[in-house]
């Protein structure tokens, strides 16, 4: 399976509700320039061919970066547009299907715990995306967060990659930096909502990456 580790430091996860009225395909790319690592299209209630359009649009766009993208629960768009992966939840198509369908894309798996964490490693998962990890607005059925503590216990729960996500920015993103098994953060508004997208991006990349564990952990 592919190796994603490296591509998980600074993740970015669309929402066009954040990105202030500003083009979502272009926010991306400012994001990508200011040091995005790989970005995840989540369009929760977006018409499956919008939805492929706009992933087929993207990945166009993301192509001379090399950046991955990653397809938010749609295992059947990722497939159609033949995008690097797809990121499903515990609600979703179960992680042993997707990583049939899938065959050798990048699969990632949401957990909120050391049990759902083994589980989604045991079943085909690539990468894990371990949450909420704190407070946020951007995601709303979640029960609560798990803090950098229970991040902690999902990575030393399991061998693959484990990047953070919920309520990640400037002030806690060294917070999580400093667990050493972390593979990444993955952020949503702390970059498309910020008023200077790329600035956004190129602070927190540069927090991740002066981490003391982060030489460690490549």
């Amino acid at each position: 399976m592919p190796s994603c580790k490296r591509q998980l430091a600074v993740y970015l996860v669309t929402d066009r509700d954040l990105t202030r009225g500003r083009d979502l395909i272009e926010s991306v790319l400012d994001a990508v320039q200011g040091g995005v690592t790989m970005v995840q299209l989540r369009e929760k209630h977006t018409p499956a061919r919008e939805f492929t359009q706009l992933a087929r649009q993207l990945m166009r766009a993301l192509a001379p970066y090399k950046i991955p993208l990653i397809i938010n629960d749609r295992v059947d768009i990722a497939l159609a547009v033949r995008a690097s992966g797809a990121h499903i939840g515990q609600s979703d198509i179960p992680a042993a299907d997707a990583r049939r369908l899938l065959r050798r894309a990048i699969l990632g798996v949401s957990v909120q715990n050391a049990d759902e964490a083994r589980e989604a490693e045991k079943t085909g998962a690539d990468y894990l995306g371990a949450g909420v990890a704190y407070a946020t607005g951007t995601k709303t059925d979640y029960q609560g967060t798990i803090g950098a503590e229970g991040v902690r216990a999902i990575c030393e729960a399991v061998r693959i990659p484990v990047a953070a996500i919920g309520g990640i920015n400037a002030a806690n993103i060294g917070e999580l930096a400093a667990i050493p098994r972390l593979a990444g953060a993955s952020v949503v508004s702390a970059i498309l909502s910020a008023e200077d997208i790329r600035a956004a991006a190129r602070e927190l990349r540069s927090l991740w990456d002066g981490a003391p564990c982060r030489s460690q952990n490549t």
